[in-house]
């Protein structure tokens, strides 16, 4: 009996030590796949990223401005376009629109010498995203920053330090840097493609040179010429869809179109000049028993003009196919 217990004993022996011995990598056949044990292996190179996660590589990555900011001063950011966001990555920092000016950021910090570094992140009206990695300086070099709006141009080596494929919600699945080159085409064009529509009185003139589409919006070629001797000062453009009956002074049944974009609008018309702007709208009908119209309306002054526009005018809106800019 001593014997056999002792062939056990050895029996055993042997077979943990197979075991202990065994290779780190176990494979096995499941449904003809191989199953490793170290497919995701304890991140002993520091890399978190293993297995079916792909790595963010530099040429994704927008390139951060590097701003001073401190507490005695301001530091102002003139931004191409009008702000539409502002991000802050601490509480070390305040910042806020410039009064009157939508397109300038002032920027301070709250806390004296914060150690941190930290990050501020903007988007602008025209789809284009900024950031900057912020620091702390008791004299910042740079107080009054301009930032130029660069262009994409498709290299992986010649990146810009902006993004222009922002999406607005206004805009729809229209890119703003598509529409803002839309606008400008239009505008270099100078076609006169709707020939029976506009208003004259007082010596001024407003008519509508064109209606385009594309993507779901329509675009306003307009024209104001002023043929007197007086500059006319625009107040306001308003665009409404009106009752055909009641198209008299009244808000009955008035329902108002407000423009997205407003390209080279004019504010004033000097004397023997014409100036034009191109209005950008989201994309509307009108009714049988409505008309379309559109007011221009002068600051502190009675040379109001007006016409209607149609709803065949609006169907037969011209495509855009293709964009002459230079």
């Amino acid at each position: 009996m001593k014997k056999i217990f002792v062939m056990l004993a050895l029996a055993l022996g042997t077979v943990s030590a197979f075991a202990q011995n065994e290779p780190d990598t176990v494979s096995a056949e499941k449904n003809n796949v191989t199953l490793v044990k170290d497919v995701y292996p304890q991140q002993e190179d520091g890399d978190l990223y293993h297995g079916l996660t792909r790595k963010l590589t530099f040429d994704r990555m927008v390139p951060p401005y590097g701003l001073e900011v401190t507490y005695d001063k301001t530091t102002h950011i003139i931004f191409p376009s009008a702000v539409r966001y502002v991000d802050l990555g601490s509480p070390n920092l305040v910042a806020g629109k410039a009064d009157g000016a939508e397109n300038v950021i002032r920027v301070k910090a709250v806390v004296k010498n914060f150690r941190d570094e930290t990050n501020m992140s903007v988007i602008t009206e025209s789809g284009s995203f900024y950031t900057f990695n912020v620091k702390y300086a008791d004299e910042p070099l740079l107080l009054n920053v301009e930032m130029k709006d660069f262009i994409h141009d498709g290299s992986k080596v010649n990146r810009p330090n902006n993004a222009l494929d922002i999406y607005l919600e206004e805009l729809g699945c229209e890119s703003p840097k598509l529409v803002q080159l839309i606008n400008k085409s239009i505008h270099k064009e100078n076609r006169r493609h709707v020939k029976h529509i506009g208003s004259k009185a007082f010596g001024i003139q407003y008519l509508l040179r064109g209606i385009y589409t594309h993507n779901g919006l329509l675009y306003f070629h307009m024209q104001i010429k002023n043929s007197s001797y007086v500059p006319f000062e625009v107040d306001f453009v308003t665009f409404k869809i009106v009752d055909k009956k009641v198209m008299k002074r009244t808000a009955i049944q008035e329902q108002v179109i407000f423009p997205l974009r407003a390209y080279n609008y004019a504010t004033v018309v000097a004397g023997n000049k014409e100036e034009r702007t191109v209005f950008t709208l989201d994309k509307f009908t009108i009714p049988a028993d409505k008309v379309l119209v559109v007011e221009l309306n002068e600051k502190s002054g009675g040379r109001h003009q007006s016409f209607t526009v149609e709803n065949e005018d609006i169907v037969r809106a011209r495509v855009i196919n293709e964009l002459k800019v230079k």
